[in-house]
């Protein structure tokens, strides 16, 4: 479930809710009771360091000539597709 930020406009209290996609958005502060609005915020999944795509997928990614023999780069969908 997905974890949403909501802020007070009475008390300014932020708060964190995880709530299910069909959930409704709250209204209420759990703290004061005055209206809450929910904020937007930055998602936690990013990708760091290399990996499947950065090694296989990306522009930058260079490939070993698979016509060498190399057998790392034998899967390489680079090597496949030229």
């Amino acid at each position: 479930m997905p974890l949403y930020e909501y802020q007070c406009e009475e008390c300014g209290l932020q708060f964190e809710i995880r709530q299910k996609f069909s959930d409704a958005p709250l209204n209420t502060c759990k703290a004061c009771g005055g209206k809450a609005k929910k904020m937007i915020s930055r998602a936690g999944f990013a990708l760091k360091g290399g990996g499947w795509y950065d090694q296989g997928y990306s522009a930058g990614a260079s490939c070993a000539d698979a016509s060498a023999g190399n057998s790392a780069c034998a899967s390489c969908p680079k090597a496949a597709n030229g």
